[in-house]
Formats: structure tokens, C-alpha cells, sequence
């Protein structure tokens, strides 16, 4: 069992009704979410919020919310999540980065990588195929740290 796991994800979820992640998560997050394993989480809309809550109610495990700015920076959505976790006792620590060119493609490269290097394990749930996307890049990034992955498309 990995010690340590990245989840990454689309931003863009409104394609689907909020249950099916709800279903995709427990098949794929559930055997992880015992308590052992430690759970970085970017702190953004879509699927870093979305799995941010079903960890809070579904895992004993610890979580980290990892910012590439600062919670103020967040979307409204993303803050509600991890105010939602702290408010459950859940949220282990959040990390702003505090990335000197946030917002930007390479403050939110640097946060994926940033959590990457602190763990075993990557799950991403990417939209589509487009290898540009942020999921796909931290994914791509895993592989060339010899890090194993699980793709789920959503």
C-alpha cells in the first residue's frame, strides 16, 4: 500500500451528475482511504474539490490541500471544500506555495509536481485525451519519476 498519493483531476466535471463521482471515487479512492495512506489534493474546483469531500466523510486517511498561490487566491468553490474539511477536523494541512507567477500554467505545474515528488502513487482523472491538459502533464510527470499511475477518464 502506498504511504503516499497524488489526486489529480479535471477542472471541468459538470458532464456529469455529482453522483458518479461519488461511485467512481469509492471504486478507485476507497481501497487506498484506510488511514495509511496520506492524500495530496490541489485545491481547486472539479475534481480536487469534489474528491477533497468525499475523502472528508469516506477516508480516515490524512489529507493535504496544496495551493500553487494562497487559499485566498482559490476559487469560491475550492475554498468551501477545504473550509468544509477543516471544519470536520479532516484536513491535515493545507500548503500555500505561494507561486511568484500565479496565477499561471507553470504555478500549477510547479504545486502538481511539487506533490508528485511526495508521493508513491498518482490517481488522475482526467477529461478526454488532450496530453496538454494538467492532469495529463502531472500524470506524464509521474511516469518520468518511475512513479506508477491509475488513469481514470472521466
Amino acid at each position: 500500500m502506498p504511504a503516499a498519493i497524488t489526486i489529480t483531476g479535471t477542472r471541468t466535471t459538470e458532464h456529469r451528475p455529482l453522483g458518479e463521482y461519488d461511485a467512481v471515487f469509492a471504486e478507485y479512492l476507497a481501497p487506498f482511504a484506510d488511514g495509511a495512506t496520506h492524500f495530496y489534493i490541489g485545491g481547486a474546483v472539479g475534481i480536487d474539490s469534489l474528491a477533497l469531500l468525499w475523502l472528508v466523510t469516506e477516508a480516515r486517511s490524512k489529507i493535504t490541500v496544496v495551493t500553487p498561490g494562497t487559499l485566498a487566491d482559490q476559487p469560491f468553490e475550492a475554498r468551501q471544500a477545504i473550509a468544509t474539511a477543516q471544519g470536520k477536523g479532516r484536513l491535515g494541512e493545507l500548503i500555500e506555495l505561494r507561486h511568484s507567477d500565479h496565477p499561471s500554467t507553470g504555478a500549477y505545474h510547479f504545486r502538481n509536481r511539487w506533490m508528485v515528488d511526495r508521493s508513491e502513487f498518482v490517481i488522475a482523472f482526467p477529461r478526454g485525451v488532450d496530453q496538454t491538459r494538467g492532469t495529463w502533464y502531472t500524470a506524464n510527470y509521474a511516469a518520468e519519476q518511475r512513479k506508477p499511475r491509475l488513469i481514470v477518464p472521466v
